[in-house]
C-alpha cells in the first residue's frame, strides 16, 4: 500500500487523474490524502466531488476555505460569488449526498505512526499538536451537528478575532480556529493573523512571518503537509514542512507527493486548470529527506 498526498484541487479533475494514472493508484490498496480546497475556481467542481466520493473509502481529506464556502453557499445561496464555479454542485440531483459527505470531513488529520499532520493552511506557532487536534474537533463537531452547522457557517466569515484566546466562546471561537486552519499564511509569534497577504515569504508585514518559520513553534519535530499558499510554488525549506499547492487552477501545476519517500510528481496545467500536453507528469527533483526520517 502506498500513500500519496496531493495539493489543492480546486475543481481540476483532469490533472488529478493524470497524476493518479502515472503512479497506478489503486483505491483497493492505496491511500490518497488531500490538503483541502477540493472545489471552486476550476472547471470541474461537480465531477471532482463525485470522483472523490466514489473513492471515499481510500481517501483522507481535510477541509479548505473553498470547501467550507461551498457548504455555506449550500445553506444560503446568497453567499454565492460571481467567480465561484459551484453552481453545478448546487443544482445536482446528488447534492445532498455530496454535501453531507463533505461536512463530515476533518479540519486536521494526524497520522500517529508517521507523526505527520495533514492540514489545509497550517497550525499556529503557539499551539501544540494536542491543542490543535482539540480545536479542530470543535469545528468538526459543529459541522456535523444539525443544530449548529447553520449558525457556524453563517458566522464563520470575517477576520476577527485576529488571535486565539482560550476565553473566546461561540462563533468567534470557531471563526478564529477556522481561520488558522484554512486561511493562515502570515502571523506573529503569538499567533496574531494577517489575512491580507497572499504573496511569497518575503512579503510578510513588519512583525509577521510565515506560520512555520518561528523557532518557538510548538509543533517543531512534527511533519506537516499543507496547501493553500500557491505563491510558495511548493517550495519550503523548513525541515518537516511540505507545501503542496503549486497553483494548478492558476496555470501552474498539480503536485502529488509520496508521503513516505517525499518523491514528487507534477502535472502541468493551463490557466483553466486543465492538463497541458504532454499528459505525463514530470518527476520533481525536490525529494525531501525529512519524509524518510
Amino acid at each position: 500500500m502506498t500513500t500519496y498526498a496531493v495539493g489543492d484541487l480546486q475543481g481540476c479533475l483532469e490533472p488529478l487523474q493524470c497524476l493518479l494514472k502515472e503512479v497506478a493508484f489503486d483505491p483497493a490498496h492505496d491511500k490518497l490524502w488531500l490538503v483541502g480546497d477540493l472545489v471552486n475556481r476550476g472547471p470541474q467542481s461537480l465531477e471532482t466531488l463525485r470522483f472523490l466520493y466514489s473513492i471515499r473509502e481510500s481517501l483522507v481529506c481535510v477541509l479548505g476555505n473553498h470547501d467550507l464556502h461551498l457548504l455555506a453557499v449550500g445553506h444560503n445561496i446568497e453567499r454565492l460569488k460571481k467567480a465561484d464555479t459551484l453552481r453545478e454542485i448546487l443544482d445536482a440531483p446528488d447534492r445532498p449526498e455530496l454535501l453531507d459527505w463533505l461536512r463530515r470531513q476533518k479540519l486536521m488529520h494526524y497520522d500517529e505512526q508517521r507523526n505527520i499532520v495533514l492540514v489545509h493552511a497550517g497550525i499556529p506557532p503557539q499551539w501544540s499538536l494536542r491543542k490543535a487536534l482539540k480545536c479542530a474537533a470543535e469545528v468538526e463537531d459543529a459541522l456535523r451537528d444539525d443544530n449548529r452547522i447553520t449558525p457556524y457557517l453563517d458566522g464563520m466569515y470575517g477576520n476577527e478575532p485576529t488571535k486565539w484566546n482560550s476565553d473566546l466562546t461561540g462563533v468567534e471561537r470557531l471563526r478564529v480556529i477556522t481561520n488558522y486552519f484554512t486561511r493562515m499564511r502570515f502571523c506573529t509569534r503569538e499567533g496574531k493573523l494577517d489575512l491580507k497577504g497572499k504573496e511569497g515569504i518575503d512579503t510578510a508585514p513588519p512583525g509577521y512571518a510565515p506560520w512555520f518559520k518561528y523557532k518557538e513553534r510548538k509543533t517543531k519535530g512534527l511533519k506537516i503537509i499543507f496547501g493553500h499558499w500557491a505563491a510558495l510554488e511548493g517550495q519550503c525549506d523548513e525541515p518537516g514542512i511540505f507545501a503542496l499547492d503549486t497553483g494548478c487552477v492558476w496555470g501552474g501545476a498539480m503536485t502529488l507527493m509520496n508521503v513516505d519517500t517525499g518523491v514528487r510528481l507534477q502535472c502541468k496545467c493551463d490557466d483553466h486548470g486543465r492538463t497541458l500536453p504532454p499528459v505525463a507528469p514530470s518527476i520533481s527533483e525536490q525529494t525531501s529527506a525529512d519524509a524518510r526520517r
